[in-house]
């Protein structure tokens, strides 16, 4: 097995607005090792969401390669990259992303359905996540019907549900109050440190960003400071 679960190799991501190039990467090198909890902090238009963008193979790098367990993503087709999406690297956003049209139960099973996995095993994989984050009351109610720390733990037990190797999470108490955001980031720790999940949160938060093991902090495109705790 790699030492590496992610490395980023001398990327840079450049997008074309008229007749100006917008740098948004400017040859970032990045080492991510299995289960670390890893923060990558950087103000508005540092990079870090395109950061995001390239670890989660969302999007493809102008040059440089992103590694994944070895394997060179950047060279993939989208439809390779969407497999892998749904195989290797669960999603927690800021938004929440959840289907306001679909229950509780119904939003975890969803990424699962993708998988072709039979019915009768997404329905008892998705209770069993949605009773680890409190939510086993909670199983028929609509997005709509559930505070933001409920709407953040199921989208929590939606990126768990393919059981992936990475997490990456944007901004994942920016919606939150002080309380339940320290409820949502004993989780991931938890996840991290009792599941061994690889864990990679982006963030502009100082206080945040102490939860994790090691932070890299990110400027115009590129880590400037990094092994920092």
């Amino acid at each position: 097995m790699n030492k590496y679960i992610i490395k980023i190799d001398n990327v840079w991501k450049t997008y074309t607005m008229g007749e100006v190039q917008v740098h948004a990467l400017r040859g970032l090198n990045l080492e991510i090792k299995h289960g670390e909890f890893l923060a990558i902090k950087g103000p508005s238009g540092s990079g870090k969401s395109t950061a995001m963008n390239m670890i989660g193979a969302l999007d493809v790098p102008t040059k440089g390669s992103v590694y994944l367990e070895g394997k060179d993503i950047s060279k993939f087709r989208e439809s390779n990259l969407a497999q892998l999406r749904g195989k290797k690297i669960g999603f927690i956003f800021q938004q929440f992303n959840l289907i306001n049209t679909l229950s509780a139960i119904e939003n975890v099973m969803l990424p699962m359905v993708f998988l072709g996995m039979p019915v009768g095993e997404r329905q008892r994989r998705a209770k069993k996540l949605l009773s680890m984050v409190g939510l086993d009351k909670r199983y028929g109610h609509r997005p709509t019907e559930l505070s933001g720390g409920q709407q953040q733990r199921v989208a929590i037990s939606r990126a768990l549900a393919v059981n992936p190797d990475v997490i990456l999470a944007d901004e994942p108490t920016g919606n939150l109050d002080s309380k339940t955001g320290s409820t949502v980031m004993d989780f991931l720790k938890k996840l991290n440190r009792k599941e061994n999940k690889t864990i990679i949160m982006v963030t502009h938060d100082d206080e945040l960003a102490k939860h994790a093991d090691r932070i890299e902090n990110i400027i115009d495109g590129k880590i400037i400071k990094g092994g920092k705790k």
